[in-house]
This record gives C-alpha cells, structure tokens and sequence, in this order.
C-alpha cells in the first residue's frame, strides 16, 4: 500500500517535514535579508544589494586568472616562468643607459623584492641579464640585458603581440587609464584589508587556543 501511494504522488510524513522545514528556511532568510551584504558603501550597491558587486568581483578573480595565464605561457616560449618573464620585460623597460636597481624593478614589475632578487639571480646565470655595482652607491645593484636578453626579447614580441591585441581589443585608451586607476587604488588597499584578514586569523587562533 504505501509503495501504491508513493506511485500516486502522495507526500510521505518525512517528505512533509522536510518540506515544512525547507519553507521555514526560505522565509527566516527572507525576514533576515539573507544573504547579508558582503559589502556597505553605498556607492558599491546598487538597490541596497551587492549582487553587481558580486558580480565584478568573480569577474576580477576570473580575469586575473586569464592574464597569468597569458603570462605563464609567454614565460614558457622564452623557456622561463611568468615571473622570470616579468622580470626581464620589466629591465627592458626600466634599465634605460645605466641600468635598473632591484627596488625599483620590484616595484615596477609589481613583486617582492626578495623575489625580484632571486629571479635576476636565475637570469643572470641564464646569460639574460648582467649586474654590476651602482655608479653613485656601490652597494647597490644595477641590472641591465645583455645581448642574448635583447635578443630574446625581440624573437617573443611577435607573439606578445598577438595576444595582448586580443586580450585589449576593444578597449580605449581612456578605459585603460580607469583600468589602471581602479587597480591602483585596489592594490593600496589591499595592504590595509590584508592586515585586517590577519588581525582577524590571529584573534581566532588566539581564541581556538
């Protein structure tokens, strides 16, 4: 009999509770606004909801993802790793007559300059880069190309050409310099949001202990 009523369509007691249950769910969420915002500057909600927020924010993750992406193989048909990529663009970019100091690479390439240390290390050994001791500060580190650098740097152009004209395509100047602007205002408070996100893990683990 009670298979003949489930073939009928009949709701069994627990199919009921769980049904019952599901809808108390559904309106406490509703009577609590939830999901909550996830952010509160007015400027950022549109309707007072943040789901366009949301929105741009998985598109940013997913864009970003793109582009490294991009980078990593533009290493690869150099025979180096994204960031080794970077690091050479960023001397030929920035070593002009003299050469380039790490600090400043570092801050142009956008890496630690710990990091920026240790790939101009890799580089040099690689033959693509040369360094020698700075003209005013000996202590300090000018980094420049050296031939086979220059060279391989125009052997990939083509290609990094290629690709950035597709990524970019469509996009007008004016949009790259809010582009830039956008990134520069997120990447400096960025410092400030990681500090916060590690004040709160120390006052969890402090608190789990």
């Amino acid at each position: 009999m009670r298979s003949l009523h489930l073939k009928q369509g009949r709701t069994t007691p627990i199919a009921e509770r769980r049904s019952g249950a599901k809808s108390g769910r559904t309106a406490e969420r509703a009577r609590k606004n939830f999901p909550p915002l996830t952010v509160s500057h007015p400027e950022l909600l549109r309707d007072g909801k943040d789901d366009e927020f949301r929105q741009t924010l998985y598109l940013i993750v997913q864009v970003l993802g793109q582009l490294e992406t991009c980078r990593a193989a533009f290493g690869r048909a150099m025979g180096l790793s994204g960031s080794q990529f970077a690091v050479l663009m960023g001397v030929a970019y920035q070593q002009g007559e003299e050469g380039v100091k790490i600090n400043t690479l570092a801050k142009y390439v956008q890496l630690a300059s710990t990091h920026v240390t240790t790939e101009v290390g890799r580089l040099e050994r690689m033959g693509l880069l040369s360094k020698r001791a700075g003209i005013d500060d000996r202590r300090s580190v000018l980094v420049s190309l050296t031939d086979a650098g220059d060279e391989a740097i125009v052997k990939v152009a083509p290609f990094l050409r290629q690709v950035n004209d597709l990524l970019f395509s469509g996009i007008t100047s004016r949009q790259l310099s809010t582009i830039k602007e956008v990134f520069t205002k997120l990447s400096l408070n960025s410092e400030f949001a990681i500090a916060e996100v590690k004040r709160s893990e120390r006052q969890r683990a402090e608190s789990a202990g």
